[in-house]
């Protein structure tokens, strides 16, 4: 018996339907995956004098986690702790000291000590004030800048004082290292103390005078996911990359310390 052939219009409506299944296949197949993934967002918070090493570290996240966007937020370790318990979202915390990662409690779920650092006096390139050492920071009429006390950089600012027997009237205490940075670059300080891997950041823009007191005072760095993380695994990826031989070689190519 001789078939005859579909019309026309029922011809195109089934072609249509095999088409539009075609591409329902191919999505479930991964056809479509240029957006997969895309809505995944790790949020670290890290430590001031972390900027440049953790920016790298975000970059390198984010090759090896296609999709995955890495959002940094830096500043001074209290005013961060103060934002994670206020619920800012955050997966990851990179502490410049252990005691405010300490003030997290449990909401800090494994920290663990990943750098350490020391302190260094940064002063304009021309060094004005002609700083050698420590003690000059006393002198009468210069214009020192340190972070303030509650900051990790200040708590050891503080340590050191007392250990040398150097009492330093500062013009100005800051949040974080960087804005010491910044009075002593703009000029309106002719020194600032913050650590040896601001300095060395700092390229050309400042001075740096070591001095041989500073290794009576370190400060170890850790790192920890938070409690309620969104991306909980995510955060335990990049805490692992900073303890793994990439993240060390990053950090120890910036001045820092072994823990």
């Amino acid at each position: 018996m001789t078939r005859r052939a579909a019309p026309l219009r029922t011809r195109t409506r089934i072609g249509a339907v095999i088409a539009a299944a075609a591409v329902l296949t191919l999505s479930a197949c991964g056809g479509g995956s240029e957006g997969a993934g895309q809505d995944q967002e790790l949020t670290v918070f890290a430590a001031a004098s972390l900027t440049a090493t953790f920016t790298e570290l975000a970059e390198e996240f984010e090759k090896d986690h296609p999709g995955v966007k890495v959002t940094t937020s830096f500043g001074g370790s209290s005013d961060l702790v103060a934002q994670i318990e206020d619920g800012a979202p955050a997966d990851v915390f990179a502490s410049a000291d252990t005691k405010n990662m300490d003030k997290l409690g449990e909401l800090a779920t494994d920290p663990q000590d990943f750098a350490s650092n020391t302190l260094e006096i940064a002063t304009p390139p021309d060094n004005p004030a002609n700083i050698t050492g420590f003690g000059d920071l006393a002198k009468s009429g210069t214009k020192v800048v340190v972070c303030a006390v509650e900051v990790p950089c200040g708590n050891a600012t503080a340590q050191m004082e007392k250990k040398t027997g150097v009492d330093i009237e500062p013009v100005s205490e800051e949040q974080s290292v960087s804005d010491v940075l910044a009075k002593v670059t703009s000029g309106d300080a002719d020194a600032g103390l913050v650590y040896v891997t601001d300095v060395t950041a700092a390229g050309d823009t400042v001075t740096g005078v070591e001095f041989p007191e500073s290794d009576q005072v370190m400060n170890t760095y850790p790192i920890s996911t938070l409690d309620g993380a969104d991306e909980p695994d995510l955060a335990a990826e990049f805490v692992e990359l900073a303890l793994d031989e990439t993240g060390q070689k990053v950090l120890s190519d910036a001045g820092f310390g072994q823990p």
